[in-house]
């Protein structure tokens, strides 16, 4: 899960300018805020991300040029044989793919086995890993939770317990069983979570991989300077790999198939440097040592002009402007427990109808926001761009439903507490935005100014009644958007609104366990028709990324889940 806040880190990409040789081949890569690890078992930020794919991998990895997204073999020489009726994997490992070298291997080479997988579940499981990852897996595969009651903080008790649901067959056949069907499973093989570890490595570093990278990627760690400055390069024992030949219309038309069939990666060195201020990033690029760059807020109007269109300075400096749907997205909640808009329909309605969120929209996205037409995001499986929600910005249509709900015009009616989400003058401007609006109609809003943290709190404890929430997909599945909604996750879980739906849990409980096909869409289908119908969340708006790039910068696609992205990339100085 990814609990989402206002803002969020944004990578550029830069060169570095020495010899021509280098100038051509070195790619920096600005970011946002420290480094604070490079354990796949505890990467969970984009700051991490942006390294650890570098140069961990795993079973599976999303198809770099095709959406909606396509898993593809990795490590594993094929998707997995699935059986007993979803809950028995048997992976086959790819053999001779060599780590990294390291001390942890005494000057040996040493290649990948399915037991380093087993190794790294363990990991997962393991106490004194405190894994970010250990969610994905809790009760779901046979024997890893006694696992973990047994091994506890003991090494040897790591080392000496196996689980009965996670084995190998042989050095390159993994098994996996589930206590029931999971059909999300396939996405955490390709998450960095489940990078294969050595037993060596596990060993000689007390389980400590917080500044190593010992994986089997393009690139290798060469040094880490600070928490500020990092550098990988090109990792001389990577098996022969290709550019991919396929793509989906926008590859095609944005010219990303150039290098079809081409071996990977292009860039010689990669390096990371903290640069936290956005405007230092914008003037950075503006002096063409930034190759690539997420428009900052502040700078919007010098990069795109009225009509979303980039400006004519930037054109004739050679930028180009891509715009890319992001996995994040967000929406009005209620506290279906409280006993004023929980229980009436028809207020939440007048609320609906009340806000107008083109507006909203350009006045804190500049436009940049694509407007929710349903509680899915654009590029999950399912995802209709013909839907359509049952409200828009009326405020006649506001003010009937607010005296169908008892309150013409508002009278009777208690002042209604909106939360914000942070302390900043967005925040503040957000929250005034939606005061402003209900007023219109004559419902009055009182303001509950919060830190985060604070606002977090008052969600895990249910104190919320009227907020904005947000997520930002784990994998691109309806399962990972709807578990926010079932009774079983009510707060302290995911489901802050505490809405309930006996049906909705039992079409959940179908809905989790089905492959994508027409009857997982149709489930989808019906079980957001009950949430447009009962209105425990209005829609807003999904996230989108403007992103500026000098065009000697070739290949570059965004997206929210694929991390390994910078194999992919090349520079053209020519």
């Amino acid at each position: 899960m990814k609990l989402i806040n206002i803002f969020f880190i944004c990578s550029v990409i830069t060169f570095i300018s020495c010899t021509k040789k280098d100038y051509s081949s070195a790619l920096n890569v600005s970011l946002s805020g420290e480094i604070s690890t490079l354990d796949p078992a505890n990467s969970y930020d984009t700051i991490s991300a942006s390294i650890v794919y570098q140069g961990y991998e795993q079973l599976y990895e999303y198809h770099y040029l095709k959406r909606p997204y396509t898993l593809q073999p990795l490590l594993a020489e094929g998707m997995p044989l699935i059986e007993n009726e979803g809950k028995k994997y048997t992976i086959k490992i790819r053999k001779g793919i060599q780590y990294h070298d390291d001390p942890a291997f005494k000057g040996k080479k040493r290649f990948v086995l399915a037991r380093d997988f087993v190794n790294q579940i363990k990991r997962l499981a393991y106490l004194p890993t405190n894994s970010n990852g250990w969610w994905l897996f809790d009760q779901k595969i046979k024997g890893l939770n006694e696992f973990r009651q047994k091994a506890k903080r003991s090494f040897d008790n790591f080392k000496n317990n196996e689980i009965s649901g996670l084995y190998t067959t042989d050095d390159h056949t993994l098994v996996i069983e589930l206590n029931e069907p999971y059909p999300q499973m396939i996405y955490t093989l390709a998450m960095s979570f489940t990078s294969p570890i050595p037993i060596e490595a596990i060993e000689m570093y007390e389980n400590n991989l917080n500044e190593k990278i010992i994986g089997t990627g393009p690139y290798k760690l060469d040094k880490w300077e600070s928490i500020n400055k990092l550098k990988l390069i090109r990792n001389e024992n990577y098996r022969k790999s290709f550019y991919p030949g396929q793509g989906d219309r926008i590859a095609n038309s944005r010219n990303l198939l150039a290098d079809a069939g081409k071996v990977i990666p292009f860039i010689d060195k990669i390096e990371y440097n903290v640069y936290k201020e956005a405007q230092t990033r914008w003037l950075n690029f503006k002096a063409k040592k930034i190759d690539y760059l997420v428009i900052p807020k502040d700078n919007y109007s010098s990069a795109v002009d009225p009509n979303g269109n980039l400006t004519e300075e930037l054109q004739k400096e050679k930028i180009r402007l891509q715009i890319f749907p992001t996995l994040t997205y967000w929406w009005l909640s209620f506290n279906m427990q409280d006993p004023l808009l929980g229980k009436n329909l028809n207020l939440r309605k007048a609320i609906a109808h009340a806000i107008d969120v083109e507006r909203y929209i350009q006045v804190f996205t500049n436009n940049i926001g694509q407007k929710s037409n349903s509680i899915f995001p654009p590029g999950i499986p399912g995802y209709d761009p013909s839907s359509k929600l049952p409200y828009t910005h009326d405020k006649e249509e506001a003010k009937k439903y607010l005296k169908k709900a008892g309150y013409p015009e508002g009278k009777g009616l208690p002042a209604l507490t909106y939360d914000v989400r942070g302390v900043s003058a967005t925040n503040r401007q957000q929250a005034d935005f939606i005061k402003s609006e209900l007023a219109k109609i004559g419902i009055k809003v009182q303001i509950a100014l919060n830190t985060f943290p604070a606002f977090l709190e008052k969600a895990r404890q249910g104190k919320l009644q009227f907020w904005q929430d947000g997520w930002a997909l784990d994998y691109p599945d309806a399962e990972n958007v709807l578990q926010l909604l079932i009774s079983r996750n009510h707060a302290p879980g995911p489901n802050s609104t505490f809405y309930e739906n006996k049906i909705f849990d039992k079409l959940f409980d179908k809905m989790k366990v089905l492959p994508n096909g027409p009857q997982k869409v149709d489930l989808m289908k019906r079980m957001e028709q009950i949430i447009v119908d009962e209105l425990p969340w209005i829609m807003q708006y999904y996230s989108r990324n403007y992103i500026l790039y000098h065009e000697r910068l070739k290949n570059y696609r965004h997206s929210d889940l694929i991390y390994n992205n910078f194999k992919y990339l090349n520079l053209n100085n020519q």
